[in-house]
């Protein structure tokens, strides 16, 4: 009968699969539609949408953060190495695809000040390369220099998954050139989304993105020094670039611009004070303060009017132009060379955007769909690299305000789209005389939140010293060695901790709560009391390959025997007891007489004959940890001492009946293994 319906089971699991396999690979109208309505999830919400109910409220978050969105634009592009109209056009672009294809319904996509960092310094990288001046006022000798600062600038953000070309003259690319671009195009983010490999983000811990994003900051705030007191000092380039910037930096002081010191000692007062403000009275505000706006439209006017850049040589933005550049292919020498420099940056790019929607889903009570984020992440990316676009991701500050203002669908960014359009097509040029050290000002401003950071770090080591650690180093990593290295460091670092906390857990003798049937470790609780020749261990890790020696080292140790050297001692006892007797004396070696040798062959250190071993921590073993179990269940039981598994789960006790820990019928299966540790200490007792 059991062989029939194991049979039975098999051909129905068969026809499963291949009825699965045949939905899979068919093409009706209904897949279809569903697809797109997957792949474009406006599809679905747009015809449900409530105009009367959401329209003022997206309207309203789309207007402010349009407002916001523009100076932040033109002040990133300092941190990418870029003009300032490659910034609006990234945030024009990024607006419209995330509001197709995003899942989340409140998340504001677009620049972002880490990723615009490591935009840069790939971009400053290329341009050293090529011999170029990364002074940022020294300009190309002749047009054609131009051009290839633009094209590798934008190249370099191309190849990131995440930007740009700026080409002003086009090439025919044959066949192959077309099939390495697109390659290296949907590489990796799309590539990713296509795999359903959404659950990496899973291996970023809330650590390592606080780590690296404070340690990003600080070398944001440390690149936009030299624009605050006006020096012109070249961007460094390589590991240790915050450290060498700062000795550039003091190096030249001497030639700060006392008008930019004073311009920005007033932004920041201005910026801060308003921020300030803002948090505090922000429940009796409708919207926040548009205090970036009015700032730079403050500061541009003085400039213009006030010729501080004829009269003061102070830097201003200069030039930027009005519509947008013809769409251009890249070349591909250059996305060669900067193909591997996509990796973190999208990684980065795509763990920021999903925690940010799955943190405002949850908050607002509906679903995001990772794979399907990285998609959108990915399209945001690619389809405005045609269009002399850089990275995109989501930003948390100005999630919070369009939360904040009334966000009920990502309507709001087309709204927000159509502002930075305006500004695209009619008043881009009204901000040539805005100085750079406004610019700077907003930027270091904005950076308060992940500063803060280190604010935590004693509320931090308090709950959990590990976290706090990983926090450290990947901070420390980001700031002092770079920010792709930093990233990588901290990842390596969190994973060696886990490692390292599986391979040393945390082990204990348990005592019983009196008048109870519960147990804890003796070592953290008092007036716990002992059970009488039985020994309860716990071992709160999963048991495998790498923690095996651990775990015999600590259950030797806090049982007082190793059944090992103890056994080993027994038998070198009985072969001097057999040598004695051969001889005819019938005094024992330790003078004792033959009736009392087997007193004395039993130790005084074996205080109990049963062994619990509490298993609720023990998440899985490997065929390690199935044979160290099968290794004591013999050890000790050549000593009478008898093994009890207590508080198994489903899996661990498949794996021993697989690995034969039972025996083969399972005979003894009910005297070796408890469902709770009382259990077992009862079964004991009996025993006895």
């Amino acid at each position: 009968f059991l062989m029939e319906r194991k049979t039975h089971v098999k051909i129905n699991r068969k026809e499963i699969m291949l009825a699965k396999l045949r939905r899979s690979c068919s093409c009706t109208p209904q897949k279809l539609k569903n697809f797109l309505m997957d792949f474009f999830p406006v599809l679905r919400w747009l015809p449900k949408y409530r105009c009367k109910e959401y329209i003022w409220g997206d309207v309203m978050s789309g207007l402010v953060i349009g407002i916001i969105l523009v100076p932040q634009a033109i002040a990133y592009s300092l941190l990418a190495g870029l003009k300032p109209i490659y910034s609006l056009y990234t945030s024009f672009f990024a607006n419209i695809i995330y509001f197709l294809m995003g899942t989340s319904r409140h998340v504001s996509v677009g620049i972002f000040s880490l990723i615009s960092l490591m935009v840069g310094q790939v971009v400053d990288r290329e341009l050293l390369l090529a011999g170029f001046d990364l002074n940022d006022d020294a300009l190309p000798a002749s047009g054609d220099g131009s051009l290839q600062n633009d094209n590798l600038s934008n190249i370099t953000a191309f190849n990131l998954t995440v930007a740009g070309i700026n080409a002003e003259c086009g090439k025919d690319n044959d066949y192959s050139s077309w099939f390495v671009f697109f390659f290296l195009l949907l590489f990796p983010q799309v590539l990713m989304g296509i795999f359903r490999l959404g659950f990496v983000s899973m291996y970023l811990s809330e650590s390592v993105l606080d780590g690296f994003a404070t340690g990003a900051s600080l070398t944001i705030l440390t690149a936009q020094v030299k624009y605050l007191i006006g020096i012109k000092i070249p961007r460094s380039q390589g590991h240790g670039m915050l450290v060498i910037t700062w000795i550039n930096i003091f190096r030249n002081i001497s030639q700060a611009n006392l008008c930019d010191v004073i311009t920005s000692a007033i932004c920041i007062v201005v910026l801060v004070t308003a921020k300030e403000l803002g948090d505090r009275y922000k429940h009796k505000l409708k919207f926040p303060l548009p205090t970036e706006l009015v700032v730079i439209v403050v500061a541009t006017l003085v400039s213009h009017y006030g010729k501080l850049n004829e009269v003061y040589a102070s830097s201003v933005s200069g030039a930027i132009p009005t519509g947008f550049i013809p769409p251009k292919v890249p070349e591909f020498n250059l996305m060669l060379r900067v193909a591997l420099d996509a990796l973190p940056l999208a990684i980065v790019s795509f763990v920021f955007t999903v925690s940010l929607s799955e943190m405002f889903a949850k908050k607002y009570a509906y679903t995001i769909r990772a794979n399907q984020e990285m998609f959108a992440v990915g399209f945001c990316n690619i389809i405005p690299s045609f269009f002399h676009s850089f990275a995109t991701s989501a930003a948390l500050a100005k999630t919070l305000v369009k939360t904040s203002t009334g966000c009920q669908t990502q309507i709001s960014g087309v709204i927000s789209a159509m502002v930075v359009l305006l500004v695209l097509l009619f008043l881009a040029p009204l901000f040539y005389s805005l100085q750079k050290c406004v610019l700077a000002c907003i930027i270091i401003v904005s950076l308060r939140g992940a500063l803060r950071k280190f604010r935590d770090v004693p509320a931090r080591y308090r709950v959990n010293k590990a976290d706090t650690l990983v926090w450290v180093v990947t901070m420390s990593a980001s700031a002092l060695v770079s920010t792709e290295i930093g990233l990588l460091v901290g990842i390596v670092f969190s994973m060696l901790c886990i490692i390292v906390r599986t391979q040393r857990p945390r082990t204990a003798l348990l005592g019983q709560i009196q008048d109870t049937s519960f147990y804890e470790d003796d070592s953290e609780y008092e007036n716990l009391s002992t059970v009488p020749k039985v020994k309860i261990f716990r071992f709160e890790a999963p048991l495998y390959y790498a923690n095996r020696n651990y775990f015999l080292k600590s259950l030797y140790r806090l049982t007082n025997l190793d059944p090992n050297l103890e056994a080993a001692r027994r038998k070198k006892y009985e072969k001097k007891e057999k040598q004695h007797l051969k001889k005819g004396n019938h005094r024992t070696a330790n003078g004792l007489g033959i009736g009392e040798t087997t007193v004395q062959l039993v130790p005084k250190q074996i205080d109990f004959q049963a062994l619990v071993i509490d298993c609720s921590s023990i998440s899985f073993l490997d065929t390690t940890g199935v044979n160290t179990l099968k290794e004591i269940l013999k050890d000790y039981k050549n000593l009478n001492i008898s093994i009890l598994l207590a508080c198994c789960n489903p899996s661990v006790i498949d794996s021993l009946k697989k690995g034969g820990y039972f025996g083969k019928d399972f005979g003894c299966m009910q005297e070796m293994l408890f469902y709770s540790i009382h259990n077992a200490v009862l079964f004991a007792k009996d025993q006895k």
